[in-house]
């Protein structure tokens, strides 16, 4: 389930940008993908600490 929400957090922020792209307003959904993916790399960083 987990991975199917990443997908779908993924999908919708390209679709939004791809809708804003013409409004010039394109960098906003990219920002929070950014900010998305940040979080998942550091809880995959604190479960390969956490393992050791």
């Amino acid at each position: 389930m987990k991975s199917f929400l990443t997908y779908m957090v993924i999908l919708t922020g390209l679709f939004a940008t791809f809708i804003l792209y013409n409004k010039q307003m394109a960098s906003v959904p990219l920002l929070l993908l950014s900010a998305f993916f940040f979080y998942l790399g550091i809880k995959e960083v604190v479960k390969i600490k956490n393992n050791k």
